[in-house]
């Protein structure tokens, strides 16, 4: 007997992009763009279908408040949120403001389930005007994202208003340090490989899944 053996479908992975760039077209974009490109060259080259979904933090910003103020998040928002914690990994961006990430990334993160990012694998990026808070990333985001027991990959990438300018230069630095192409690209390694090794994300059940909104409750469209 004869025919053709069906092959198993490629595993898919998602990847939610959230980022907290104020500006259109802002640079804290423009470095979570890049690294999910380069998370997602990886996984395919590890044979993974890849979905990326963007989260702008700006469109949210008076439903953020709202839900720090009511403790549920509605519309949109909650839609968005429902994509970050279901994702295989997550990319998480944000610019820098007196030397740590800016109100609206915090006030977004505040208003998360605190299991919801429990193993999620994380990469984290954050946009400055000078490399002196490049160690913002280690000592504000990371410990954030600790504490909501990510999986944090060990590379993270800040990109100073000078490393813009030298964005398609693969060459060192004057101090040394790696330009930020080959930052960009060692972090989307660093985070597909966690993300290939975790396998599948696996949706948790939502205790709140049956419970009507405010907004049903008072009979809102």
């Amino acid at each position: 007997m004869t025919g053709i053996v069906p092959t198993e479908d490629r595993p898919r992975r998602t990847i939610a992009v959230v980022h907290a760039g104020l500006g259109q077209p802002s640079s804290t974009r423009l470095l979570a763009d890049r690294l999910a490109d380069a998370t997602a060259r990886e996984l395919k080259a590890l044979g993974h279908d890849v979905t990326v979904e963007v989260v702008e933090l700006r469109d949210h910003g008076h439903a953020i408040i709202d839900a720090m103020l009511t403790g549920f998040p509605t519309g949109d928002l909650a839609a968005d949120i429902e994509t970050i914690t279901q994702a295989d990994g997550i990319i998480a961006v944000s610019p820098l403001f007196t030397t740590t990430y800016s109100g609206l990334f915090k006030s977004f993160v505040d208003i998360l389930d605190k299991d919801a990012l429990t193993g999620m694998p994380v990469l984290l990026g954050a946009t400055g005007g000078t490399p002196r808070h490049t160690l913002a990333l280690e000592y504000s985001m990371r410990p954030l994202f600790t504490y909501l027991r990510a999986d944090v990959v060990t590379t993270s990438v800040f990109a100073a208003t000078d490393d813009w300018a030298q964005a398609g230069d693969r060459t060192r630095r004057d101090d040394g340090a790696s330009s930020l192409p080959e930052r960009i690209e060692r972090a989307g390694r660093s985070l597909a490989a966690t993300m290939a090794a975790r396998g599948e994300h696996t949706k948790r059940d939502d205790p709140f899944a049956s419970t009507p909104s405010f907004l049903d409750l008072l009979g809102g469209d």
